[in-house]
């Protein structure tokens, strides 16, 4: 009997984040079996608009994003904002306060409802350190988003 693939589209983001190298070929092969696109990459900045740059970046090179279309970016722009908010905790701000981010992220764009009329959505998950500019002085933060596109 055949599992039924997992459609929590947060979820396979944040398992995919969370993937190391032997884990990452099973998940990646169950978002191309249900036509899902997918990208990861690693960042790390006292900048928010880095982070943001380098992740829209990664999902463009990626193509998991039509960079064209203003309603996918819009939409995987929002949903990168709304991780980073997990992350910083509220404070969507990281060289003002003095703290630094180091991060992998995966987005997941996909189809999580039934209903093929609900359309694509596409998550963002973004797992690292946050912490003081200081080696030693962060601690593990995750951030997840969501958005219709």
């Amino acid at each position: 009997m055949k599992k039924e693939f997992d459609r929590r589209i947060g979820q396979q983001a944040i398992m995919y984040a969370f993937a190391e190298e032997e884990e990452e070929a099973s998940i990646t092969s169950e978002l191309t079996r249900k036509n899902w696109l997918y990208g990861k990459g690693k960042v790390g900045s006292m900048e928010l608009q880095k982070i943001v740059a380098a992740i829209e970046t990664s999902a463009k090179r990626q193509r998991v994003v039509n960079p064209e279309l203003y309603r996918e970016m819009h939409a995987l722009y929002h949903a990168i904002i709304e991780a980073m908010h997990g992350v910083t905790r509220g404070q969507v701000e990281l060289g003002g306060m003095l703290r630094t981010a180091g991060l992998r992220f995966a987005i997941v764009r996909g189809t999580p409802f039934e209903n093929v009329e609900e359309g694509e959505w596409i998550a963002v998950a973004v797992y690292g350190t946050i912490g003081a500019p200081v080696r030693g002085f962060e601690h593990e933060a995750i951030g997840l988003g969501i958005n219709h596109i």
